[in-house]
């Protein structure tokens, strides 16, 4: 035989796409041809894949050989391309037969010893295998509980190319990997541990329950990070479908544990202040790979020290944050990468951070406004909490009279109100109050005229702009969701715009 195909997968942003491996072999000086939009990487492929055949007790055969990758016109990155190429040329120099390959999926990268190495993306691979009919994918042996994630498709998984071969001459079949029970995820942290500061637990409590972003001023040991890194606990777990979704895009960042193969919890993300967009947003200058947005979705980002972050950077974040999702391009192509995420800032008052407060700042009323404003107006109008966390008084951490509410109390209330959310949002895709369009806002969900009587105040003195008007409705609505009321009244308006406007007034 001297043609041979068989298939791998081939990533553009979270999501797979078949490729057909082809292997022709003819007459002439021997040479290896690889065509079809190969990246380095898989270039580099030819030589890892010679080395690892002689290796695997296998000859390298010395003729002309063709590989191509279809389709065509899709650009080809990255090395998990490796085995499908190993056993398609096998198979062409009938070491093993034709048929064995011609509708399995390999996935995995070759050491120069035959070893089969784990990869990135997995998981949205065999989902795409699953969806295109595929019935058996041979995946690395690093790689195999996650990608049996996916029940509807047989998983082999191998340690190396010999093993791979002598299945597919039928010597000693691979056994189909059946994936041992998820371990128990760690605890987070516990919301009892945040002393005082009621208006910022309060802040949390809404944030968590409407899926609403969060602002964090204070100065230092207020408790600004302990609140933000509380707020997953107080999310629901993830369902099947956005456990998969979220585990996706970890497989293809790379940062998906290889000892929990399933994120079954909301993500926690804090990039530090240094970070460039790329990290942030996605990029790169080869695969385009998800940033810490999208690596928080249906999680949270963290930005402490948030005016430290280059403007630039930081306005990048607009219109992901409204779209829930994001799209990189470059000149080879594009990616499209889910980012509903819940963006918590949090930074100091001024530049010289007292941890006494106001009285001791030494810093003039410009150098706070200098401060301040490198976070701009766009941005801060897409955040629907904004608190100013006070230093926590003597009385509170020595005295505290009762102690604080755990996050098993707190997340009971929000699950409550996500219930009575997504009860009232049924038939309409949406799951959370943030998410609701400005037009259901006022046409559907109509709040009482004489109830708003305070946030039309604050919009016809400029206080507000339209989008804050509508970001007030949404977060007295999750407000009223945790006080069990049907309709935000005038208390609920009332708070929504004063968690909006505290940081002005301040």
């Amino acid at each position: 035989m001297t043609l041979a195909r068989t298939w791998s997968v081939g990533l553009a942003g979270v999501h797979g796409a078949m490729v057909e491996v082809e292997v022709d072999m003819a007459a002439g000086v021997p040479q290896v041809v690889l065509v079809g939009l190969p990246d380095a990487v898989v270039r580099q492929s030819v030589d890892r894949v010679r080395a690892a055949i002689v290796n695997a007790g296998a000859t390298f055969p010395h003729r002309r050989i063709t590989i191509g990758l279809s389709p065509a016109a899709m650009p080809k990155q990255g090395s998990g391309f490796d085995l499908a190429l190993a056993a398609a040329v096998l198979a062409a120099s009938d070491v093993v037969p034709g048929h064995s390959v011609d509708r399995l999926v390999l996935l995995g990268e070759l050491g120069l010893d035959g070893s089969v190495r784990g990869i990135r993306g997995v998981l949205p691979a065999v989902l795409a295998a699953a969806r295109a009919g595929h019935r058996q994918v041979v995946v690395p042996a690093a790689n195999a509980d996650e990608a049996a994630l996916v029940d509807s498709i047989e998983v082999l998984a191998a340690k190396t190319l010999a093993e791979v071969v002598a299945h597919l001459a039928g010597r000693a079949p691979l056994t189909r990997h059946v994936r041992g029970p998820l371990p128990p995820a760690p605890p987070a942290p516990d919301l009892g541990d945040v002393v005082g500061q009621a208006s910022g637990r309060r802040a949390v409590e809404v944030a968590a329950a409407g899926g609403h972003h969060l602002f964090l001023t204070g100065p230092p040991g207020a408790g600004k990070t302990m609140l933000a890194e509380r707020l997953p606990g107080l999310l629901p777990p993830l369902d099947e479908e956005a456990a998969l979704e979220v585990t996706a895009i970890h497989s293809v960042a790379g940062t998906l544990p290889a000892e929990a193969p399933l994120v079954r919890r909301p993500t926690f993300e804090a990039p530090h202040h240094s970070a460039t967009m790329a990290s942030l947003i996605g990029g790169g200058s080869g695969q385009i790979r998800p940033g810490a947005l999208c690596r928080a979705h249906r999680g949270v980002l963290f930005l402490d020290e948030a005016p430290e972050f280059p403007r630039a950077v930081l306005d990048t974040l607009r219109q992901p944050l409204e779209r829930g999702s994001v799209t990189i391009h470059r000149a080879a192509g594009s990616a499209t990468f889910p980012c509903r995420a819940q963006l918590v800032l949090a930074a100091n008052p001024c530049p010289c951070a007292s941890a006494a407060g106001d009285a001791a700042c030494t810093c003039s009323a410009l150098e706070r406004r200098r401060y301040q404003s490198r976070l701009s107006g766009p941005l801060l109008d897409r955040i629907d909490l904004r608190v100013d966390l006070p230093p926590v008084t003597r009385a509170a951490w020595l005295d505290g009279v009762a102690p604080p509410e755990t996050t098993a109390v707190v997340a009971g209330r929000v699950a409550a109100a996500r219930a009575a959310a997504a009860e009232r949002l049924s038939g309409t895709g949406l799951s959370v109050n943030s998410q609701i369009p400005g037009r259901l806002l006022r046409e559907r969900w109509a709040v009482p005229r004489p109830s708003l009587r305070l946030a039309e105040r604050a919009l016809e003195r400029g206080a507000l702009s339209v989008r804050g008007f509508d970001r007030v409705l949404r977060v007295a609505w999750t407000l009223s969701d945790l006080a069990g009321r049907t309709v935000p009244g005038a208390d609920e308006i009332a708070e929504a715009l004063g968690m909006r406007l505290q940081r002005v007034a301040a």
